[in-house]
């Protein structure tokens, strides 16, 4: 915690006597000095309130009676304002506290009293503000134009069954919709449909299989990870597996570093040693486990026909390096919330349109921040008529 310059309050403690002989100090000049800073907070206080009063008047010529308007968003004769719905969103949908505690929190930090009904509808009212805005259509819009896209799903209960979240996301822009885990409801997003660009996912076809206007990568750190799994049950029969990791990661490093020179391609010789070195790799572990009876056999002949059959998919990022997509750890990171408001809420949402909001206003609070924003601005932007919207794919590409 660092010294500011400025502080509001400023109070002075020079000694009285001399700690040696008591002699008295008040007149002497000061030798030297030690500045200490307390930074505090104040008390909750008072809610302010304001009062807007409607006022009618009757025309002198035809006896017509016109009332005043009041100004947006008054129009209950007793309400909550902006910055309350945007504190009580920031707790429940920024923060994922649950809707009791959230009323609490408010009444103890802000002074105001909510009741948690109150605290559970400011979801809803807050994924309405962000649909009427246009903002998730512009977010598709602008996912449709990325080179690389990331996605991913993950199950949530809802109503008492189970349902999906659907992810399409870039380092700078989150869309999340909910369904089943089927391809239409990959496709009812609305984001990967005809996309062009590259796609990088996990290995469930039955969800992205369809979408063959795409380029598809394989998630590095999925198949790494099952690599791994196989070499630790059987490190003397799947050596091979060892051997592709190590290649996945010295690909990925090759990559890494042609990014960071501005390259956009790798280096020819370098790209047909990696592939000539990975076909053989995999072609050995299929070789080594064809005659083999055994589980583990089973499962390394499943892998290295993945990695036969995929080689595409799998090494799509040492044909793309100035594109970081050798791991979905992007929409991991960005669809981790879910599980995250999934335990606040009890192990389940009590609706599927309690989910739907979830989705809309996590899209919103997600991309806001990776622009830099912080979620009680988004907010509060959002609350008083002026929702926040992303300027572009990325920083680099504003005007």
């Amino acid at each position: 915690m660092s010294l500011v310059d400025n502080p509001k309050y400023r109070f002075w403690y020079p000694p009285a006597e001399c700690r040696e002989c008591g002699t008295g100090l008040a007149g002497q000049e000061v030798f030297a000095q030690r500045r200490h800073q307390v930074t505090d907070i104040k008390p909750a206080p008072e809610p302010e309130v304001t009062e807007h009063v409607a006022q009618s008047k009757q025309c002198p010529c035809c006896g017509a009676v016109t009332e005043g308007a009041l100004p947006p968003g008054v129009r209950a004769r007793a309400s909550y304002g902006p910055e309350t719905h945007a504190q009580a969103a920031n707790l429940t949908c920024g923060n994922y506290v649950p809707s009791r505690r959230a009323a609490a929190l408010m009444a103890e930090m802000a002074g105001i009293g909510v009741s948690a009904g109150w605290i559970a509808g400011v979801r809803a009212k807050a994924a309405a503000l962000v649909e009427s805005s246009g903002f998730m259509d512009l977010v598709k819009e602008l996912l449709r134009q990325a080179e690389a896209v990331h996605a991913d799903e993950t199950p949530a209960r809802a109503a008492g069954g189970m349902r999906y979240v659907h992810l399409a996301c870039t380092p700078f822009l989150t869309h999340l919709h909910t369904g089943d885990r089927s391809a239409d409801a990959v496709d009812a997003g609305g984001v990967l449909p005809g996309y062009t660009g590259i796609l990088v996912r996990d290995g469930y076809h039955g969800g992205y299989g369809h979408l063959a206007d795409a380029l598809h990568a394989w998630c590095g750190a999925h198949l790494l990870r099952d690599l791994k799994d196989l070499y630790d049950f059987e490190p003397a029969g799947q050596d091979w597996a060892q051997r592709m990791a190590g290649l996945l990661i010295e690909a990925r490093d090759a990559a890494r570093d042609a990014r960071a020179e501005g390259k956009k391609v790798l280096d020819l010789d370098v790209l047909g040693d990696l592939v000539d070195r990975y076909r053989a790799i995999a072609t050995s572990g299929l070789a080594a486990n064809v005659y083999r009876r055994t589980a583990t056999a089973k499962d390394a002949r499943r892998i290295a026909r993945r990695f036969i059959k995929h080689e595409d998919m799998i090494l799509r990022f040492i044909t793309r390096p100035d594109l970081d997509i050798f791991t979905n750890n992007e929409a991991e990171r960005t669809i981790r919330p879910v599980k995250v408001q999934q335990r606040a809420s009890g192990g389940c949402w009590r609706t599927l349109g309690g989910l739907a909001d979830f989705a809309v206003v996590q899209s919103y609070l997600s991309t806001a921040t990776k622009w830099g924003i912080t979620k009680i601005d988004a907010l509060r932007g959002l609350f008083n008529g002026n929702p926040w919207m992303p300027p572009g794919i990325e920083p680099a590409l504003t005007g």
